[in-house]
Formats: structure tokens, sequence, C-alpha cells
């Protein structure tokens, strides 16, 4: 992904913020597959 930052605010650390944002993405896409799966779990030993 590219962003234009030549009118963004000189003090941002836009290198910084996407690897932040990616991090972020990656985070929520581990915990909605475990999340998945633990309710996988749940129901075939639960029910």
């Amino acid at each position: 992904m590219n962003i234009d930052t030549s009118n963004g605010h000189p003090a941002m650390d836009y290198k910084e913020h996407m690897r932040t944002y990616k991090g972020f993405l990656r985070g929520a896409v581990v915990m909605t597959v475990l999340l998945s799966l633990l309710l996988l779990v749940m129901l075939v030993t639960l029910v």
C-alpha cells in the first residue's frame, strides 16, 4: 500500500505508522481465527 505523504505533517512517522497498522491487522486476524477455533471446539465437545 502506498500513501502520498507530501501533504502530511512533517513530524508524522509514516513508516512506523504503517508498521503498527500492519501489526494491528495481523493481530486482529489471528485473534479472529483463534476465537473461531475455540467456538468450534466448544460446539463439538459441549453439545
